[in-house]
């Protein structure tokens, strides 16, 4: 029982308890291109309606969701990106690094509907759910394979960068990146020091995502360092 001076509050609970409203907020932003479609020229409400194919019933609320949530500014009815979703949740910057959120949103979120379940029965309930192997169902989807490869630059994004900044790239003509995903680490590299040849090391079942990222941001800046996978 509480003292008569101690006042209880269930607000932490609550903030805990439905904390999945916020994050599937976030996730489906993500998703729905918001932040990539904003980053082009900020808009109102319903001019990012129809820029983005949505139904009118909802769409008010969860733009303003995203501005409460600190996701999104609101200037006079116009919304645009904060400077943190604009950098990092754009697809079209190379700086983009929601790939987590796509793997989250697609992947994960599902997966921690089942913990109750998991808790219970002790059994996995992601891929392997079934009793197959984890890498070897996602290697086996196309799909999902490239969602995984987009996850890992978005956690290695951070790192990546610093890597090829701080590292003193200058005493050295080759690098090999192993286990390199969609090869984040090489393209950073060669984007910054492009004296350099470089690769990455991966399974087979990773090469054409590979290809297409690296290709995408050579395209993109003109680097003249193209990382190759073997």
């Amino acid at each position: 029982m509480a003292s008569e001076t101690e006042v209880l509050s269930r607000e932490g609970i609550f903030q805990v308890g439905l904390g999945f409203w916020a994050s599937k907020t976030l996730l489906s932003a993500v998703e729905l291109d918001v932040f990539t479609e904003l980053a082009k020229r900020p808009a109102t409400g319903e001019e990012l309606r129809v820029r983005l194919g949505l139904h009118p019933r909802a769409t008010r609320d969860f733009f303003d969701a995203l501005v409460a949530l600190g996701m999104l500014r609101r200037d006079d009815g116009i919304y645009s990106n904060t400077p943190e979703t604009g950098f990092f949740l754009d697809k079209n910057k190379p700086s983009y690094s929601g790939g987590l959120l796509e793997m989250a949103n697609a992947r994960l979120y599902p997966f921690w509907g089942s913990l109750t379940e998991g808790l219970q029965t002790g059994h996995p309930q992601n891929e392997a759910k079934s009793g197959g192997n984890f890498f070897a169902a996602i290697y086996q989807d196309p799909v999902a394979v490239r969602q995984f490869a987009h996850a890992m630059t978005g956690i290695s994004m951070g790192s990546a960068i610093a890597i090829a900044e701080q590292f003193p790239w200058q005493k050295y003509k080759t690098f090999i990146d192993l286990g390199t995903a969609e090869g984040n680490l090489p393209v950073q590299v060669a984007l910054r020091h492009q004296h350099l040849t470089g690769g990455g090391t991966e399974l087979p079942a990773l090469e054409p995502a590979f290809r297409d990222f690296v290709s995408a941001h050579a395209c993109r800046t003109g680097c003249a360092s193209t990382p190759t996978t073997s």
